[in-house]
């Protein structure tokens, strides 16, 4: 596939001669540079996005969804302020408006056009549009065997739910010096979620898995079947689950998603603009020692086919392998390109956007913890008395002060060092900066989550991913309903 197909595609998605509405490049071009004059950074963000749901609930198709937008969003930046406008109307009209509300913000500013970011020939996933892969019929069809075959592995299986979701976003960013970048992204998942019954209990358990490529490695039978297995295993295990324990104790977190914990307990808050306008329970510690030896966290937007991945930026911005702690020592922030230029260091590719009705701002891509030395049984085998949670649920994090409460999904007690009854209720209570203390064992078994994460910033949403691998971490709270 030739490296310029992002770009041609994009061209005709957006500019006249391509249908209805599309704006005139040329003079899109001269709008831009207008805008911008004296400004110190910007660009105009054009996006066109499918996007698809269908959900099956109790065997019949309960939704089902399509939509298509297309607009685009003109920011002019001045030194801490920013300018932003945005329609959902491809048109010189639309786009002048945008250009004379943007200018606004830099009356009075005499600014200097920041460099344009390097360009790429990284790919990191496939361009075609998934949702033109795969007909309505078979969607519907793969939702109903879904709930067959769950149905068909135990008798207590009381409800099932599953959900196919899709979309495709092609985005074209232009600089008022001509740099022109462009995307095609596609982005799958499957979820599924079972509820069984028995002397009257009910329990759920759930599982996805997704990413960056189009519906066939998700659809394959033997994928969707384990993926009902391991809902099916988790929701049968809850049936069996005793109320947890509440008190200080060590945990032992598993591998890939309970990464979540790190990426909303520490990831946000080594955002760019939280320690550049001091609110991050980091800020200011640059170059510290902020947690345990062997704890080295980075964030990888180059990660092929990742739901977190991302050829360029909203910005424009090769993503990156960004280090930012480093054997427990901080040594980096994410950054987008207005808090790299005013903290005078340089983008790290983290500029991100829910769409063109957003303005981009520091964002995750892919957070993990690196693996370490230990073996997880070795792990297990440490702990006298504790927690080992496997899978989590919703959560809630502060950034200035770093304290975080999370629900686990899926945990269960360690007794001398052996896996003991599942538990349900438990609730893990802790801050941030201090829990990357406690860490006192790193697993050899880094992995990756199954590619289900949405991270929420400022009322935007935008797919991220989570690994690590089996942590230990000592004198963790937990909130329990055992009495």
């Amino acid at each position: 596939m030739p490296l310029d197909s992002p770009l041609a595609t994009t061209d005709r998605l957006f500019f006249a001669g391509a249908g209805p509405g599309g704006l005139d490049r040329a003079g899109a071009e001269r709008i831009l540079r207008q805008a911008l004059a004296g400004a110190d950074d910007g660009e105009l963000f054009l996006e066109y996005r499918e996007s698809e749901m269908l959900s099956l609930d109790d065997g019949r198709i309960r939704s089902a969804s399509f939509d298509a937008m297309r607009g685009f969003g003109l920011r002019a930046v001045a030194g801490e302020a920013a300018g932003y406008a945005h329609a959902g109307e491809l048109s010189e009209p639309a786009l002048k408006r945008a250009a004379e509300t943007v200018g606004a913000v830099r009356q009075g500013h005499s600014g200097r056009l920041d460099v344009a970011p390097r360009a790429t020939n990284a790919r990191l996933y496939e361009d075609a549009n998934p949702l033109a892969l795969l007909d309505f019929a078979a969607k519907t069809r793969l939702l109903g065997e879904i709930d067959a075959y769950a149905r068909g592995r135990d008798p207590r299986v009381a409800q099932v739910m599953a959900s196919l979701a899709g979309e495709w976003q092609a985005v074209q960013i232009l600089r008022p010096d001509g740099t022109r970048v462009a995307d095609l992204r596609p982005l799958v998942r499957l979820n599924v979620a079972v509820v069984v019954e028995q002397g009257g209990r009910r329990e759920t358990g759930s599982h996805g898995l997704g990413g960056r490529f189009d519906y066939a490695r998700i659809v394959a039978e033997p994928v969707w079947q384990e993926a009902v297995e391991a809902a099916l295993r988790q929701a049968l295990l809850n049936l069996d689950s005793v109320p947890a324990p509440a008190g200080e104790m060590e945990v032992v977190l598993g591998p890939g998603w309970p990464g979540i914990l790190l990426h909303e307990a520490i990831g946000h808050g080594l955002e760019g603009d939280f320690n550049r306008k001091k609110t991050s329970a980091f800020a200011g510690l640059l170059g510290q020692r902020i947690a345990s030896p062997g704890v080295t966290v980075i964030d990888d937007g180059t990660i092929p086919d990742r739901r977190g991945s991302l050829t360029v930026d909203d910005e424009g911005t090769p993503t990156n392998r960004t280090v930012l702690i480093e054997d427990g020592v901080l040594v980096g922030f994410l950054q987008d390109r207005q808090n790299a230029r005013l903290m005078g260091v340089a983008p790290t590719g983290n500029g991100r956007r829910q769409s063109f009705a957003h303005i981009p701002m520091p964002r995750m891509t892919n957070t993990v913890m690196l693996g370490g030395a230990h073996a997880p049984e070795e792990i297990l085998r440490s702990v006298k008395r504790g927690l080992y949670a496997v899978n989590f649920g919703g959560g809630q994090v502060d950034i200035t002060s770093g304290k975080f409460v999370f629900s686990a999904s899926e945990a269960y007690l360690i007794e001398d060092g052996k896996l003991g009854a599942p538990v349900k209720g438990a609730t893990l209570i802790g801050n941030g900066p201090d829990s990357l203390t406690k860490v006192t064992m790193v697993g050899n078994d880094m992995a990756l989550d199954p590619g289900i994460g949405t991270c929420g910033k400022q009322g935007q949403g935008v797919p991220v991913g989570v690994g690590q691998p089996t942590l230990k971490l000592a004198g963790l709270t937990i909130g329990g309903t055992a009495v």
